[in-house]
């Protein structure tokens, strides 16, 4: 039986098509609008997503900060009270655990935002690596997540807060703003390649903060949206996928995610594991199909007749009106502009390798 986050009454009142994801009913999109309705509202206006699928945990203590360090890929030791801070969490062998945010609250509290198709596998890894002084807890539970993306999302929440509230920077938050009433963290985040802001309250004023959220945004022209839009505007953002662009068995490097490893820290788990393999054998690229046709997961590659690699997500972005995908192929192969053919169906569809990400905002 899947869980119900708590504004799935909304979604049924606003005709929401439910789906089962991460062991959740969510909706896919809403009968009104649907996925590229949706999409383009992101892009052009404002959208609203339920993410309270998304696993929270916490680590409190003298030790926190250290475990931090010893457990993820990202260097920790210089993020400043109120800023947040995107990591890998890798295994022995290199390969990715997870991807994630972390918050620092102050010197002894961070707040972990893990996915949620994988939060049992989460805890129970960070739990069987703590050490020292720390206090963890599984707080995913106790938090409503939800996600306001587009252009206007600043005008919405200009209206429902106040001014030293609104956190100022990208990857910043405020940890006790108040928003419509409800307190929150309001964080400068988000999973669209748009300008946004991720909200995370209390269960109890879950449906509150949704319904204040569509309020206020009417002026504005903002519509819920549902998983099929994220993933859409996820993509053409050039942003990769836990289970697709990555898993226990591709490295970092191997995703193109160097930027989130810190090679010069003194250890973490997988570090000499990502040493020992040296320089990656694959790499992350994005292409587009010249000829129609939609291109998505597991389609081979070929390039000068060789098959070289397959591709990890793939769809019709909306916004720029092109198919596009994003692939792991044999690295120093191919270049921005070199012709591709992908396997759909048993037919070869050329395409071209473009850079990432596929928008250009």
């Amino acid at each position: 039986m899947d869980l119900k986050t708590p504004l799935y009454d909304a979604h049924l009142k606003a005709e929401g098509r439910m789906v089962s994801f991460a062991g959740y009913s969510l909706p896919v999109q809403y009968k009104e609008t649907g996925v590229i309705k949706e999409h383009l509202a992101v892009r052009n206006q404002v959208g609203l997503f339920d993410v309270s699928h998304m696993g929270e945990v916490v680590y409190e203590g003298k030790d926190a900060l250290a475990n931090l360090q010893q457990l993820l890929t990202n260097d920790f030791s210089n993020l400043e009270t109120g800023r947040v801070r995107y990591t890998l969490m890798c295994n022995e062998h290199g390969g990715v655990i997870d991807d994630l945010l972390v918050y620092k609250c102050n010197d002894e509290k961070y707040l972990l935002v893990i996915n949620a198709a994988n939060r049992a596998k989460d805890i129970a890894w960070m739990t069987q690596h703590l050490f020292g002084e720390v206090e963890f807890s599984d707080q995913s539970d106790n938090f409503v997540q939800i996600a306001l993306q587009g252009p206007k999302s600043k005008e919405i929440i200009e209206k429902l807060t106040s001014e030293e509230d609104i956190p100022k920077k990208y990857y910043s938050f405020t940890e006790h703003a108040v928003v419509g009433g409800v307190e929150c963290i309001l964080s400068r985040t988000g999973y669209t390649g748009e300008f946004g802001y991720e909200l995370y309250c209390q269960t109890a004023d879950g449906i509150t903060l949704w319904n204040t959220l569509l309020e206020a945004g009417k002026e504005y022209g903002i519509i819920p949206c549902g998983l099929g839009a994220r993933d859409t505007l996820r993509l053409e953002a050039g942003m990769p996928l836990y289970g697709h662009e990555m898993n226990e068995e591709i490295t970092p490097f191997e995703t193109d995610l160097s930027f989130a490893v810190k090679m010069n820290k003194p250890d973490f788990i997988g570090k000499k594991a990502l040493e020992a393999k040296g320089e990656p054998a694959i790499t992350r690229i994005g292409l587009q199909l010249t000829e129609r046709g939609i291109v998505r997961e597991g389609a081979d590659i070929y390039f000068n007749g060789k098959k070289i690699g397959q591709t990890t997500s793939g769809t019709m972005c909306p916004f720029i009106n092109k198919a596009c995908a994003m692939a792991l192929v044999e690295a120093g192969i191919v270049e921005v502009d070199s012709p591709l053919e992908v396997e759909v169906r048993g037919k070869k569809i050329a395409a071209v390798v473009t850079t990432l990400p596929f928008i250009k905002k």
